[in-house]
């Protein structure tokens, strides 16, 4: 009998998953590992050599650490839950005009359910995963996800998320350390090469970083189809042309491939007439947001007019605001105005380290001068 129970961890072949495992293995866990294949780059029309989580090198490297420390690992093909839902999901959001955040929901509707699914079958009392991030029960019952001691390497704002029946059974052991120290715990495991292995940030099915192509790849003569749009100006004067709503997103400044003669940023995308609009710095200042999907974490409901700190992207140091409950949606107001806030980006409130709630970013409004 383990000491503490049965856990599943997601093993990706990485260092931090593998650490996950042999820590939680050392702790006395009956640990099961599983890795999960996500995508294939061949469906896709890429000629990219498959990378990260979902090639056969990370799954034997992480079969390999299983049956060196004598626990089970299984393979686990999610491919086409992930592709109906994250790949669509991506693809639909830039042809909104949106610019999605992938991690976010295959992280909350893919991955965790997939491993709560399968706990269940192994009778797995927990899941595991190597995110930095801290889960802890709060006064009033609920559990609550906090940052992870190193910021440098805090995950908290892409498992916003995750739901209150998940986070109970859910255990990340790495919140409580840096980085160095996970690197000098697989040393000490006996993978020295696995501690000195360069990190991806990259979509995993996106290897190559080019969404752009993958958009084209994926959706038959939309390149045709949205050629020689207009860039504007805020006024509405037309200063150019483009290669298509969906390949520009809210704050980007290089590639626009435009002289004005001045730096210009793209301010707004309108798929209804494909049009960018695009102005100076000061003009990606907002000082509102309006946020849908929330899933609550610290609370079931947030206290009226709230005070907050919210994170608009992942490596965001985030801003004090007040939160509202507007029909079904949460109002943002900043204290000050925020740059580049784009539709379609996670929203992830802070009250201290703790996670209060999350949801996806709808539309902005503009500083009132």
């Amino acid at each position: 009998m383990s000491k503490h129970g049965k856990v599943l961890v997601a093993m990706s072949g990485g260092i931090d998953s593998t650490v996950t495992a042999l820590m939680l293995h050392e702790q006395g866990y009956d640990v099961v590992g599983i890795t999960m294949k996500t995508w294939d780059y061949a469906s896709a029309g890429s000629s990219k050599k498959e990378t990260g989580c979902c090639n056969l090198d990370s799954f034997n490297d992480a079969r390999a650490a299983a049956v060196h420390h004598g626990f089970p690992h299984f393979v686990l093909d999610i491919r086409d839950e992930f592709g109906d839902f994250v790949v669509n999901n991506f693809v639909e959001e830039y042809i909104a005009g949106r610019t999605p955040n992938p991690c976010v929901l295959c992280n909350t509707h893919i991955k965790w359910r997939a491993l709560m699914k399968r706990a269940d079958a192994m009778d797995c009392e927990f899941i595991a995963t190597g995110h930095y991030g801290q889960i802890r029960q709060h006064d009033n019952g609920r559990y609550v996800i906090s940052k992870g001691l190193d910021e440098t390497k805090d995950q908290s704002y892409v498992l916003w998320g995750i739901q209150q029946d998940v986070l109970a059974r859910t255990i990340l052991p790495l919140g409580k350390y840096r980085k160095t120290q996970i690197r000098q715990m697989a040393f000490d495991f006996g993978y020295p090469e696995l501690a000195k292995k360069a990190e991806s940030y990259e979509i995993c099915f996106v290897p190559d970083n080019d969404y752009r192509g993958f958009l084209k790849r994926k959706v038959e003569g939309l390149e045709e189809r949205v050629n020689g749009g207009n860039f504007v100006l805020a006024d509405g004067t037309i200063v150019g042309h483009h290669k298509g709503y969906p390949f520009y997103t809210v704050g980007q400044r290089k590639g626009l491939d435009i002289a004005l003669g001045r730096p210009v940023f793209v301010t707004e995308i309108i798929p209804e007439t494909n049009t960018v609009v695009l102005g100076n710095e000061d003009e990606l200042q907002r000082s509102e947001m309006f946020v849908s999907g929330i899933n609550m974490g610290k609370y079931d409901t947030i206290p009226e007019g709230m005070e907050a700190v919210t994170k608009i992207r992942y490596k965001d140091k985030g801003a004090l605001s007040n939160l509202y409950n507007e029909n079904g949606q949460v109002k943002v107001s900043f204290y000050e105005s925020v740059k580049g806030i784009a539709p379609g980006q996670s929203a992830v409130f802070y009250e201290g380290d703790d996670v209060v709630g999350g949801g996806i970013i709808q539309r902005t409004m503009p500083v009132v001068l």
